[in-house]
């Protein structure tokens, strides 16, 4: 046993937020507490969790996640349980450093070999989807997500909707499923609209069709379509998730290793999935730690369906020119492991998260590094509309 003697952060670009935990022993492990555009609420947090954990003992790491959710009283939430995921993230990490394991032989062992994965194309209005799609198809991808709409009105014209269903097409074309994310900016009154025409095309699947804040909606909005229904990056904990799995309304779901608390709740939330025959594909735009985390759980778990990875996402394209370019593999010593061919990626055999970082790319970075800010819409009469 070797007690915790320093728990550090680290804000890189392009947007990402990572944790070191090191222990008396010399042995270290790697976390991404990551909540994008929010990222200096997540340093406080962490600053808290710090004060209290450095002494506990770094094997002990279901009793330090019990200890952080329940004797803080207030509980949940996108900011604190993105903090716990970081630092949970990194002691499984660092374990299976000391036992020389990947983290999946700790949660059981692998149930396949390879896993599925997809990437994003398209900002936030893609006029070159076709293209893109060739670009992740020469990739290696037989998959990719894209943004199913700009910012919309509450009740906008349903004009705005047949671009949607264009770009699907033109994906479609090119020979590739296509995920849509709707993230939230298609409002009831017009979901069942979009659903409707998106059906004939056969996406994979609709991502957040109306905000998790409607579970009532969401239920009755899954009656209407045949088109799979997935969800799941604003759910931060297990409780966060049952009311969705029990109300049958749900195909697909998207917990994010590092906003729902670190890969031992993630694994509980998987497991809870499959119980209702739920599927699981990791949400993940985000760092290579994450990514890694995700992949841990993705291969352990039977219900698992396809893995979201950042590789060339527009949000790493975002940084200033003159901080140069930054990727999903541009602080790792072992880029090979993220390789992707014919819509999968090989699973890991390194230890721990099977990833290795270059913390001398990642302090230096660290030193000046500006937080990440989240986009703005606003709609012509100057109102706010969703991200």
């Amino acid at each position: 046993m070797a007690k915790i003697t320093a728990i550090e952060y680290f804000r890189v670009l392009p947007r990402w937020l990572f944790v070191k935990v090191t222990s008396e022993d010399g042995l270290y492990g790697w976390g991404e507490s990551t909540l994008e555009g929010h990222t200096e609420a997540i340093e406080g947090s962490l600053d808290e969790l710090i004060g209290r954990f450095v002494g506990y003992e770094a094997d002990d790491i279901e009793h330090i996640w019990q200890v952080a959710w329940r004797l803080g009283f207030y509980r949940g939430g996108a900011v604190f349980m993105s903090a716990i995921s970081g630092i949970d993230i990194a002691l499984w990490d660092l374990k299976g450093r000391k036992l020389g394991v990947p983290v999946y032989s700790l949660l059981g062992g692998k149930l396949r070999d390879k896993l599925a994965v997809y990437s994003w194309i398209g900002g936030d209005r893609p006029s070159d989807v076709a293209a893109q799609a060739q670009e992740r198809k020469d990739q290696g991808f037989t998959a990719i997500k894209m943004n199913a709409t700009e910012d919309l009105g509450w009740l906008d014209s349903p004009s705005k909707l047949q671009s949607s269903v264009d770009r699907l097409a033109a994906v479609k074309a090119v020979g590739l499923d296509a995920g849509l994310d709707f993230h939230g900016r298609v409002h009831k009154p017009m979901v069942r609209q979009l659903a409707k025409l998106l059906e004939p095309h056969q996406p994979l699947f609709i991502e957040e069709p109306l905000l998790s804040e409607h579970p009532e909606a969401i239920k009755a909005f899954s009656q209407h379509t045949t088109i799979p229904i997935a969800l799941g990056e604003r759910l931060y904990s297990r409780w966060d998730v049952k009311p969705f799995l029990e109300s049958c309304s749900i195909d697909v779901l998207q917990p994010d290793v590092s906003h729902c608390g670190g890969i031992s709740e993630c694994r509980r939330i998987a497991a809870m999935c499959e119980a209702y025959d739920v599927g699981l594909a990791p949400h993940c735009p985000l760092g290579p730690i994450s990514l890694a985390a995700s992949i841990q759980i993705a291969v352990t778990s039977p219900n698992f369906v396809i893995q979201e990875m950042s590789l060339g996402i527009h949000y790493n394209k975002m940084t200033p020119p003159e901080a140069g370019e930054y990727d999903l593999c541009s602080y790792l010593k072992n880029p090979e492991v993220f390789a992707v061919k014919d819509g999968y990626v090989q699973t890991p055999k390194g230890v721990g998260l099977g990833i290795e970082i270059d913390e001398e790319a990642v302090r230096k970075v660290a030193v000046d590094c500006k937080a990440w800010r989240c986009l703005e819409f606003f709609g012509p009469g100057g109102e706010v509309r969703e991200w």
